[in-house]
């Protein structure tokens, strides 16, 4: 029964992280590793999730950089056959395509406008424009450079996939489970059952799960379990 969950491996034990997996991979479609665990353990640690689970794996390294040197990013991680890589949006049309252009058996993922700004803070970065607006342009920069993925807040789902079409996926942050409590370092957020009716494909969830983990493997389980329910209900 797995669900579209993208579960946050956020942990610097690569044995933790395994543990993780199998105690969550019957509810979880895709696992998410982050730019501090590729950091930590390369190529080899993600070849070791790889090595414990049938789910798809998202590498999660947002580049960002001179199309050339993101192209040859893109080149350098090309045989962990990821299947979801993410570049930053903002990168631009031309750096997207090189990206596109080195993975074309991954889709490459643009990320819009980070969960963890808030509409003072992207105006105070510079941006023209707010929130929405900026993502829904992002995204349709993104997707004509060759995107096949699109990260972006909850509140700009439904824009977004207004604006791309049904074929691209939507992958979103910030969704917080009914029960939850607090916001962490998301400030646009939503329940997960709520982004997929907006029209996500994915939601991405860490600690609501993961936090689990500190009272043992099953009551893990059952997070992942119970979240999947929600969702798939």
């Amino acid at each position: 029964m797995k669900a579209p969950i993208v579960l946050a491996v956020d942990t610097q034990d690569l044995e933790t992280a395994q543990r993780w997996i199998e105690a969550t991979q019957d509810y979880v479609s895709v696992y998410k590793l982050g730019l501090e665990f590729f950091l930590t353990f390369g190529h080899e640690g993600v070849t070791r999730i790889q090595s414990v689970t049938d789910s798809d794996i998202f590498l999660d390294l947002k580049l960002h950089d001179i199309p050339h040197t993101v192209g040859a990013a893109a080149t350098a991680v090309a045989s962990l056959e990821p299947r979801f890589l993410t570049v930053h949006a903002s990168g631009g049309r031309a750096m997207i395509s090189a990206a596109v252009k080195s993975l074309p058996s991954t889709d490459v993922t643009a990320v819009t406008i980070l969960t963890s700004l808030s509409e003072e803070d992207l105006f105070e970065i510079g941006y023209a424009n707010n929130a929405l607006e900026s993502a829904v342009a992002l995204a349709k920069m993104s997707v004509a450079a060759g995107a096949r993925a699109i990260v972006c807040s909850p509140l700009e789902i439904a824009a977004i996939r207004s604006a791309v079409g049904d074929e691209p996926h939507i992958i979103t942050p910030g969704v917080r489970p009914r029960g939850s409590s607090g916001t962490d370092d998301q400030k646009r957020t939503m329940t997960p059952q709520a982004a997929i009716l907006a029209g996500a494909s994915y939601v991405v969830i860490g600690r609501p799960i993961t936090q689990a983990w500190a009272q043992g493997a099953q009551a893990m389980t059952t997070a992942a379990r119970t979240i999947a329910e929600d969702i798939l209900q």
